[in-house]
């Protein structure tokens, strides 16, 4: 089969593009526009660079998208599929933007797949196509006198219309709810629905204890599903035969309310939850019948606009955007679920999946990142080394440190991890390198500091994320001393050897800055850590001693005692997952403060009252610790068998009362 793609560099397009490259065979044309093919490149590594995919060149706004008599002539016949996804998905956007983009994109769309003589032309439209329909909207329903509250909605509505009226070739059409961020990997690119509200919930987080109730009132109901669904669903939908001449909803068929939406990602962020609501029968009705009609007039009118850009707009909610905040339709979806049943294709719980779509947010979009003014005076131009970087703290850490103008180094000891994130990073505008390494090899770690010193001019920064955890009790640790020497050799041996590498550089240079990210258990004692918080410990006692001795040569060192972090290391302990622990972006955040002040440490207030509690009442702490050591269990890997517990009301307890322990 020979397809035909337009939008491929687009948040859907580029997600479908991956999943047909995937799971279908032939050759696969994408209309780029001129100038920018570099965009399509800068994502080529999500779909393998296949070189089954094949530019054309054209443009959305001219007749039969501006691509060359030739190319139309070479390709007659040949195309089976026509998949059209590129449009605008702006509600800000302008009348003429979306006459422009969504009407003639589609025109001239439909004007291409005739010229080539296409099997079947599928056209991406939007539940935006129903309009302010109140009630029940099957996939058979389509002009039902719906009126439209946007340009938006309107030329989503016209341009389905003209695929159903014009189309000289059988169709298919696709109405996406709207669409979130991967359920894997949380990616979007695309700030919509619920993420509006992500930086209020941001706010809470950070400013309110998590424990905190709060009361809210309902705003209505919302369809929300990831981009992964509506790729796999599409590409299915697309290869079944005898489905021409149809809609379908790529919903949740279960609409979604606004308050559980938001209560789910502030459980995701660690946000004070909702505890208590008014019932939201009734708000939704006042919201269906009173409220989006009154905002939208309001927001329509000039003061009313200029005073919601003042007030929400300051948030990020642009004034468009809240008249539209409840969904007055209910999306009938039985026929696209009946023709996905086989296929295993469903849309996922959004409990499954929230931590990515918020870890995304904060590790990515987050608008603070990138107006962190005193951090990007710190690091723009500069290079920073950080190991561990492909997960977790280090990931976050290269994300946010290459958007404010840092060139990063990422090095971890998968090679294909490594390349991916680069590109990714590289596909966001950043500049990064990867140094494949075994940390816990030390002759591999020679080498990798003699590549760096002859690659690079100078090292400014190095943030020693890499390390290894055990939870382990000694009582079943007697016949494991093997457990003690792997991770001293990586968490100690590995990291003194690569700063002693890279010192005498900076030394000559009189200036470098060493990050070493250490543990809250360092000094806090914690029970069944001891492998760990050792390795931990000796290196904070290394650097403390080296760093007099750097003094006067102007390398200087921070020791950040991290507290409980929400990453890959910890998932094997299962009692976790419902501890409350910083999320990676948080983490980040005090590498950030590390490179940009550079203190000597950076602590927790629960790892300050740890080391103080041992400091003047060793017997209490250690008696504190005991009670504590016996509540909590070892884990199922520790113990050797699979029956993993639930986190009892206790243990919660006192993880929340000291937040950030290791237990």
């Amino acid at each position: 089969m020979t397809y035909f793609v337009t939008g491929a560099t687009g948040f859907i397009g580029r997600r479908f593009l991956v999943d047909l490259v995937a799971t279908r065979k032939g050759p696969i044309h994408v209309l780029v526009r001129p100038g920018s093919e570099d965009k399509l490149e800068r994502f080529a590594y999500q779909w393998g660079r296949s070189s089954r995919v094949k530019i054309v060149s054209g443009e959305l706004t001219e007749s039969r998208l501006g691509v060359s008599d030739d190319w139309i002539a070479e390709n007659t016949g040949k195309i089976k599929h026509v998949f059209h996804l590129a449009a605008s998905y702006d509600m800000t956007a302008s009348k003429r933007e979306n006459d422009a983009l969504n009407l003639d994109g589609t025109r001239h769309a439909l004007e291409l797949a005739e010229a080539v003589n296409a099997g079947t032309f599928h056209q991406v439209s939007s539940i935006a196509a129903a309009g302010d329909f109140h009630g029940r909207f099957t996939e058979d329903m389509f002009d039902e006198g719906q009126g439209f509250p946007s340009d938006y909605h309107r030329t989503k509505f016209g341009s389905e219309k003209l695929v159903r009226d014009t189309a000289t070739m059988p169709w298919r059409v696709y109405r996406p709810a709207i669409v979130v961020g991967d359920s894997e990997t949380g990616e979007i690119d695309k700030i919509d629905g619920p993420y509006y509200f992500l930086p209020l919930l941001k706010g809470l987080r950070d400013h309110l204890p998590a424990w905190l109730p709060l009361a809210a009132a309902g705003l209505g109901k919302t369809n929300i599903v990831p981009v992964d669904f509506v790729a796999k669903a599409m590409n299915e939908l697309a290869h079944q035969p005898g489905l021409d001449g149809r809609a379908f909803h790529l919903v949740n068929p279960t609409p979604q309310s606004n308050l559980d939406v938001m209560a789910t990602l502030a459980g995701a962020a660690g946000a004070p939850q909702i505890k208590l609501s008014i019932d939201n029968a009734v708000t939704d009705r006042v919201t269906d019948t009173f409220l989006s009609s009154v905002v939208a007039k309001v927001v329509d009118s000039g003061p009313g606009h200029a005073i919601a850009q003042a007030t929400t707009g300051r948030l990020g909610v642009p004034p468009e955007v809240l008249a539209h905040l409840n969904l007055p339709t209910t999306f009938d979806a039985t026929a696209t679920t009946a023709a996905l049943a086989e296929s295993g294709i469903e849309v996922p719980p959004l409990e499954s999946y929230a931590s990515a779509i918020w870890d995304y947010w904060e590790q990515n979009l987050d608008p603070t990142i990138r107006a962190d003014r005193g951090t990007r005076a710190a690091v723009k131009g500069t290079t920073i080394v950080i190991t561990g970087a492909t997960s977790g703290i280090g990931k976050a850490s290269a994300l946010r440190l290459a958007a404010l103008g840092a060139h990063v180094i990422l090095v971890a000891r998968g090679v294909e991890a490594l390349e991916l994130s680069v590109a990714e990073i590289r596909a966001r505008g950043g500049s990064a390198d990867a140094y494949p390494c075994d940390l816990a090899d030390l002759d591999a770690i020679d080498e990798l500091v003699k590549n760096l010193n002859t690659d690079f001019e100078a090292i400014d920064f190095l943030v020693n994320n890499a390390g290894r955890s055990i939870r382990r009790s000694l009582r079943l640790s007697y016949d494991r001393f093997h457990d003690y020497e792997r991770t001293m050799q990586l968490n100690y041996f590995g990291a003194i050897r690569l700063v002693m590498g890279l010192t005498p550089a900076m030394a000559k240079r009189r200036k470098g800055h060493i990050i070493n990210v250490s543990s809250i258990g360092v000094q806090t004692n914690a029970p069944r850590f001891s492998a760990y918080v050792a390795s931990k410990a000796a290196l904070d006692a290394w650097t403390r001693v080296v760093s007099s001795e750097l003094y006067d040569r102007n390398v200087t060192f921070t020791t950040i005692h991290m507290p409980l972090v929400r990453t890959p290391m910890i998932a094997p302990t299962k009692l976790y997952d419902r501890f409350p622990a910083i999320s990676p972006a948080q983490a980040a955040e005090m590498v950030l403060k590390a490179i940009r002040d550079k203190p000597h440490e950076i602590n927790t207030l629960g790892g300050t009252a740890g080391e103080i509690g041992h400091a003047l009442a060793p017997h209490a702490a250690f008696r504190l610790l005991n009670r504590a050591y016996k509540l909590f269990p070892d884990s199922t890997a520790a113990r050797g068998d699979d029956a993993a517990k639930d986190a009892t009301r206790e243990q919660l307890t006192l993880a929340r009362i000291l937040k950030g322990g290791h237990w």
